[in-house]
């Protein structure tokens, strides 16, 4: 009986019936806790409610003094912490059909007539105790399923792998009621995490600790697809993922996505006992969907990882030396959350004067990336034999006609001619040059046209004069373009911005970069030169 044992409120106004029935109960192994009526009953659940520790059951006489037993058990499934308590009622008097009617609609398990056996006294006490678990445990289950489920939304509308291990890991804290942290390995080696809020509220774990983490997940999911659970023991597993500082026996759920890299779900081990037996398998669940939602992510990471190396390639840090010109260009991809687009510069040697072109392949991804490269190459081809900005724009929109009719691209062209500051500048629907003088004043060149890749006609190019003072800027609109605010009102602040930078191409590229350029969610190309004296 010992595994059974209970705890019984037991309501009534007889002392000798009290006792009586305490007796029963407390030969078959329950504890017992006697009141006389039933507002002592309420008294005495109100601070077992506030201590976490109310009884399994309750044993009600229908005639208690101050209220019936039906009231007080009305009263009790009427407030939510209470109403999960199984209610028997007995009475020596109320035997009636209609009597016990009345316990059931009220919301009673049971009805005893007293005096009863032993045996049946403690079978209905065993039976309603029973019940009532039964039912705790099947809503228990379901609204850790329901938190499954939100977990597993959260988990698939992640737009990175760190927001994504989060997502899971809060799920898991809520799923276990214990701190929790989330691990995705890449195939490059690199490993996301995430920790449920509390945790993530304070300092976690160094860079060292991660990379014990990382190489423990690989050397255990070495040749094993999973998915599995594991435990790893305190002095392996680095202390401070569930509480700071603390070291502790940490139990892994681990899975694998399609492409193989592993995802592990951690919990502390004493947790991890501490929840029901079906929370084990609910956190596998949560392991392998986060698996799932990781791969298209994990894709996206070496799709990124690609084009940002396209871009390196052909966006080199330094362009060549030009006489009689200075000319600067930076390159910022997007954060790391952002794809990659279509960003780029040039400057290239020709034979009437020097070629510069700031320009962005519309759209974010490899096919971007990779369509700048083509034009790229193709300007510095065309511009052998051809160095008109116009005819060149011309000649780049059929380009892109031809090959990727679906594509269209924004650029900014200028011919300088070093030895007369002459400029000649033909614009395809990208933000105008920049003149910044040392004065103070800037003011933007009037140029503009339509996209590359529409085949509509275009104007003659714009022409202006660069003294030995000023400085030609040429920009991406992912240095100023944001979400919500008018282009016009960001392109004003740039001009003033650039009017009041310090002198020099370096000195404005870097203070611009510092105004505007931080966790943009675009690429940022950026050219600007200046004629050499002397």
């Amino acid at each position: 009986m010992a595994d059974e044992a209970s705890t019984v409120l037991v309501v009534d106004d007889v002392a000798a019936s009290r006792y009586a029935m305490g007796a029963v109960l407390r030969r078959a192994g329950h504890s017992v806790v006697p009141v006389a009526s039933a507002g002592a009953a309420l008294a005495e659940l109100d601070l077992r409610l506030r201590s976490g520790a109310l009884p399994d059951v309750a044993l009600v006489d229908v005639g208690l003094p101050d209220m019936s037993g039906f009231e007080l058990c009305r009263r009790l499934k009427s407030r939510p912490p209470m109403a999960a308590l199984p209610v028997v009622h007995f009475s020596a008097a109320a035997v009636a059909p209609s009597d016990r009617c009345r316990g059931l609609d009220a919301g009673g398990e049971a009805y005893l007539t007293v005096p009863a056996e032993p045996e049946e006294i403690q079978a209905v006490v065993r039976a309603a105790v029973r019940g009532a678990r039964m039912r705790s445990g099947a809503e228990a289950l379901v609204r850790r399923l329901t938190l499954l489920s939100e977990t597993i939304v959260d988990v698939q509308a992640a737009r990175t792998l760190e927001e994504l291990a989060a997502a899971a890991a809060e799920g898991a804290a809520r799923l276990t009621r214990s701190p929790a942290a989330v691990f995705v390995l890449g195939e490059d080696g690199d490993l996301y995490s995430g920790a449920s809020r509390a945790r993530a509220r304070t300092t976690l774990p160094d860079a060292g600790a991660h990379d014990a983490v990382a190489r423990l997940i690989r050397r255990i999911t070495d040749g094993d697809p999973g998915p599995h659970h594991t435990v790893v023991p305190a002095p392996l597993w680095p202390a401070g993922f569930f509480r700071p500082g603390v070291t502790e026996d940490a139990h892994l759920v681990l899975a694998r996505t399609e492409g193989g890299a592993p995802v592990c779900v951690a919990t502390p081990l004493r947790g991890a006992h501490g929840a029901s037996p079906d929370t084990g398998g609910l956190v596998a669940r949560l392991a392998q969907a986060t698996a799932l939602a990781a791969q298209p992510l994990l894709m996206y990471q070496v799709e990124r990882h690609v084009a940002l190396t396209l871009q390196h390639s052909f966006l080199p840090k330094r362009v060549p030396d030009f006489p009689g010109l200075d000319v600067v260009v930076r390159y910022v991809p997007a954060s790391r959350q952002t794809e990659i687009g279509g960003d780029f510069y040039a400057a290239l040697s020709t034979p009437r004067g020097v070629l510069t072109a700031v320009g962005d392949v519309v759209g974010h991804s490899l096919d971007a990336a990779t369509v700048m490269v083509e034009i790229r190459h193709a300007l510095r081809a065309y511009c052998v034999e051809q160095s008109d900005p116009a005819a060149l724009a011309r000649r780049l929109d059929r380009m892109l006609q031809h090959y990727h009719p679906d594509v269209t691209a924004t650029v900014c062209l200028a011919l300088v001619e070093p030895g007369s500051g002459r400029v000649r500048i033909a614009n395809a629907g990208h933000i105008p040059p920049l003149i910044v003088r040392d004065s103070g004043e800037a003011e933007y060149v009037k140029a503009a046209g339509p996209l590359l890749g529409l085949g509509l006609e275009r104007p003659e190019p714009t022409e202006a004069v660069l003294w030995p003072t000023d400085r030609l800027l040429m920009v991406t609109d992912g240095l100023v373009e944001t979400r919500g605010i008018d282009l016009s009102l960001s392109l004003e602040q740039l001009r003033a911005a650039a009017a009041g930078a310090p002198l020099g191409t370096v000195a404005l590229c870097d203070t611009l970069l510092h105004c505007f350029g931080q966790d943009r969610e675009d690429d940022i190309a950026m050219l600007a030169l200046r004629l050499r004296l002397g």
